[in-house]
């Protein structure tokens, strides 16, 4: 999974990337970026 590392200002692939349910019971990938290490977080869809 692709996300945008802020740290980095640029889109890398999730490491260690784990799908986890957000409070209003949407989904997110969660995981860090490979370069930095910086936490990277991207919203998925609805569903």
């Amino acid at each position: 999974m692709e996300g945008y590392c802020v740290k980095c200002k640029s889109k890398r692939e999730i490491e260690n990337g784990a799908e986890v349910v957000m409070k209003n019971g949407r989904k997110a990938m969660k995981g860090k970026c490979p370069t930095c290490g910086t936490g990277m977080f991207r919203i998925l869809g609805k569903a």
